[in-house]
């Protein structure tokens, strides 16, 4: 396997989001955020993502080579066994990468950062294998990244806090509306508009939040994301050709700006800001590889 075509089986462009959800895990479950705990658990949950990605292409081989015939497997540069084998190796080295994070590194915290792991890679492998023609699909995949939320909590917490939960509440109605934008891609259109509605639930928590607790970082933040996917919802409106693809990497980047604004409710700005950049890296790093 080539270097080139390892990073586009892992659509690593997007890996800056798995982070930024790290850190919005691991502080809202009462952790602090910049710990060597927090990176074991970013490069934990980065091998799941990533393999989640592999998997994801050797699942679609047959669909990909009639739709995208570019893509790694169904243009003959890799087997499908390879990228299979890869795959379950990177579940099982996240796992394993996790459990040292919530075991020799934060000893206080329980056994659930392991079986949440676990859970996360079932979610993953379930999703992959089932989700082209799954009108449940859009569900599973905020599912999968409610797991992870979950699992950097796990590492740092023996139980998982309110505001926590309401986070990865919110990202999962995100990622229902996202996820929805994506099964589009391949027709580069969209037929029907009003599932992108839940896109709105970070806009709704940032209002909650700031009627509580106010903050002017927040309302900085919530305008930044009102508009990035107003920006969104033109392209996925106006339709032009690659308007589809160019809404749903947008809206991926937007998952660091939604982590950022939990941060930011939480009062950790610094963390927010570290999700900031994370939302710039994954936009530079787009123009480098693929974010779908």
């Amino acid at each position: 396997m080539t270097l080139p075509v390892a990073i586009q089986l892992g659509r690593v462009s997007n890996l800056p989001t798995v982070w930024s959800n790290t850190l919005a895990g691991v502080a809202l479950a009462g952790g602090e955020p910049f710990s060597i705990v927090t990176l074991f658990a970013a490069i934990g949950l980065s091998l799941l993502y990533v393999a989640g990605m592999y998997l994801n292409d050797a699942f679609d081989r047959e669909i990909d080579a009639q739709e995208r015939p570019s893509r790694p497997i169904p243009s003959g540069k890799i087997a499908a066994d390879t990228v299979f084998a890869a795959g379950i190796f990177m579940l099982l080295g996240g796992i394993a990468t996790i459990t040292i994070a919530s075991g020799a590194l934060a000893p206080a915290a329980n056994a659930a950062a392991p079986l949440s792991a676990v859970a996360l890679s079932a979610a993953i492998v379930f999703y992959d294998w089932h989700h082209k023609g799954n009108v449940l699909s859009p569900f599973f995949m905020g599912l999968c990244r409610v797991l992870a939320y979950v699992t950097a909590g796990y590492i740092v917490a023996a139980n998982i806090t309110t505001a926590l939960l309401a986070a990865a509440l919110v990202s999962l109605s995100y990622l229902i509306g996202l996820t929805f934008a994506a099964k589009q891609e391949a027709l580069d259109r969209i037929d029907q508009l009003w599932p992108l509605a839940f896109l709105a639930a970070p806009l709704v928590y940032a209002i909650v939040v700031f009627l509580a607790r106010g903050g002017s970082a927040l309302t900085i933040l919530f305008l930044a994301l009102a508009a990035w996917i107003g920006l969104a919802l033109f392209y996925l409106n106006r339709r032009d050709k690659g308007d589809v693809p160019r809404a749903v990497i947008s809206l991926i980047a937007g998952i660091a700006l939604v982590d950022a604004i939990f941060l930011a409710g939480m009062g950790h700005i610094a963390a927010a800001y570290a999700a900031i950049a994370c939302f710039v890296a994954t936009l530079l790093l787009q123009r480098w590889v693929s974010g779908t």
